[in-house]
């Protein structure tokens, strides 16, 4: 199974207008169309791009894993599984750091610090250097590929492991940070009305954003391998020449 590009053409680009669409709407929405919170105020506005980033960092890692497990699977493996949990890795590691970031600047006017040594907060820093560590991984050279994909397949499955943990850290532990407002165990949200609309279309928004980089990472990708393989060649043709000369 080989793919120059996880999306045909014409899909792509329905996608990057989808996403473009959405996310000014996200904008008009979070900005504007949604009402102030009574309790946090504006600063809870930061929730319609932190929720929705913490959510792609779980898609991104799930899709990372299963693919990993694709590519150990004897039957399955393929290059494109490889190069496809490389790809959505480094865009959860993206999307992990800016719902760090995004979690912080709530956490300030909401909690009055910047960071709390909280559980949730913890795992999820946890996964974010895990998932960097993963990433640096892969960059280690080696000549022996399908090994070198193999042990980074291993290293993103220990690696996920860590992802229902801080889903579920908020009810196992007693933290600062709030309970699933949506996903939670009784399965009843507790947001509704233009708030709980804002922060779906946050989530399609930051979904469709995914889709559209996923595959504009792995064309990359194709494209780093090809130019390694050309190098290698030159390489290889370069000391042979030498060699020739010498004898």
């Amino acid at each position: 199974m080989e793919r120059d590009e996880l999306l045909a053409p014409i899909v792509r680009r329905i996608v990057g207008v989808l996403t473009i669409v959405s996310l000014v709407a996200l904008v008009l929405f979070g900005l504007w169309g949604a009402p102030t919170d009574e309790v946090q105020g504006d600063a809870q506005r930061v929730m319609y791009l932190h929720v929705p980033s913490a959510w792609l960092a779980y898609l991104a890692f799930f899709i990372t894993a299963s693919a990993s497990a694709l590519f150990l699977w004897r039957r399955t493996r393929a290059d494109v599984w490889d190069r496809v949990a490389g790809a959505s890795a480094e865009l959860g590691v993206m999307f992990t750091g800016l719902a760090l970031v995004l979690g912080s600047i709530w956490g300030r006017p909401v909690w009055g610090f910047w960071w709390a040594w909280d559980a949730r907060l913890v795992s999820t820093a946890l996964l974010f250097f895990l998932f960097l560590g993963y990433c640096a991984l892969r960059r280690i050279p080696s000549s022996d590929p399908v090994g070198a994909a193999k042990r980074n397949a291993i290293a993103a499955l220990i690696a996920f492991v860590d992802v229902p943990i801080v889903h579920f850290s908020v009810e196992w532990w007693r933290t600062l940070h709030q309970k699933a407002t949506v996903f939670n165990p009784q399965l009843n949200p507790e947001i509704h009305g233009v708030m709980a609309l804002t922060l779906w279309i946050g989530t399609i928004a930051f979904t469709l954003l995914y889709v559209y980089l996923l595959d504009r990472r792995y064309r990359l990708a194709v494209l780093e391998h090809g130019r390694a393989d050309v190098e290698l060649a030159h390489a290889i043709a370069e000391r042979t020449g030498v060699k020739a000369g010498v004898t």
